[in-house]
């Protein structure tokens, strides 16, 4: 994502900086990242005794959230490091995987949305539409979905025939196009946000209206404000420095010391958005939590918010 000397601005500094600060934050996000998504694995897969919507999602979340991390080692050795010309078919790859990892991970996040604003609002359509088989099928579209749409585009942000390169940097202006920049603000994080809000804010309004203070209803709450930080703090800043880094290529901001605040914002965003694989552990942690509990607290607490619906459509 770096700018290099356009315009004929220095980004000696910017890059400098990001030389000793990529490694400060990407080696905490993954050592914890990686652990945490292993052993979250280990526990949907092998602990809990039985699939759940819940639980086929959060496995779906931690895949990609391994997806994401697995490049993390490879852009902190690009970050320094030239890499010949033969490679760039790997950094290709390692690229695409990435990518995957977040926007995979930004669905799924919002399918989970879905789910339980489905689930606590809409319980009888609930009967009809949610299930494990449903739950799977829409974890392989996501799937699907992410790697069809992002693996030809990726590709296409390396020239071919170029010298020795740094993976991860210097996309060509194909990648900064203004349709794959605005379908990537549009459809990988706009739309996703607003459904993410939309569900989060009338699921928590469902279960304050309902009247019970639970501790299921309470668990749930802490559910969504948890899936919802997981979203909006990682990918909100990220994206907003795409957008600035995107009009900076089309020239309409040209002052050198905003171009150069603007290739430092973008990628400390960029760094800082992984942590999105340590903040989804809170998810998974309270998933987790309650669906061991031996009282099976999901379950009454949906039939509680069945009768709040009830309540609230009364007034």
């Amino acid at each position: 994502f770096r700018c290099g000397n356009k315009d004929n601005c220095s980004f000696e500094v910017v890059n400098n900086l990001m030389r000793y600060l990529e490694p400060v934050i990407y080696l905490p996000i993954f050592v914890i990242g990686l652990i945490l998504n292993v052993a979250a694995l280990l526990v949907f897969c092998f602990f809990l005794r039985k699939w759940t919507e819940s639980t086929i999602y959060m496995t779906s979340l931690a895949l990609m959230d391994l997806l994401l991390l697995f490049p993390l080692p490879f852009k902190m050795h690009a970050n320094t490091y030239h890499w010949p010309a033969h490679l760039q078919p790997l950094c290709s790859v390692l690229e695409s995987l990435y990518f995957v990892g977040i926007y995979g991970s930004i669905y799924t996040i919002m399918c989970i949305a879905v789910d339980r604003w489905v689930a606590i609002c809409h319980p009888f359509k609930a009967k009809q539409l949610r299930s494990p088989k449903a739950a799977l099928g829409t974890c392989m579209g996501v799937w699907v979905l992410v790697l069809a749409a992002l693996f030809p585009i990726v590709y296409r942000f390396r020239e071919a025939g170029q010298g020795d390169f740094r993976c991860f940097h210097h996309f060509s202006k194909k990648g900064w196009s203004p349709p794959v920049i605005i379908c990537l603000q549009v459809f990988g994080f706009l739309v996703p946000a607003l459904v993410v809000v939309y569900c989060s804010v009338r699921t928590i309004w469902a279960l304050q209206q309902s009247g019970l203070h639970s501790p299921q209803s309470r668990a749930c709450v802490k559910i969504i404000y948890s899936s919802l930080s997981a979203f909006l703090l990682p990918f909100t800043p990220s994206h907003l420095g795409i957008l600035l880094q995107f009009l900076v290529h089309q020239g309409m901001i040209q002052d050198c010391g905003n171009i150069t605040r603007i290739s430092l914002f973008i990628q400390i965003a960029m760094c800082l958005s992984n942590i999105t694989c340590c903040l989804d552990a809170l998810c998974y942690y309270f998933i987790a939590r309650e669906l061991r509990s031996p009282k099976h607290t999901f379950r009454i607490s949906m039939i509680s918010q069945r009768r709040a619906t009830f309540s609230t459509s009364a007034v």
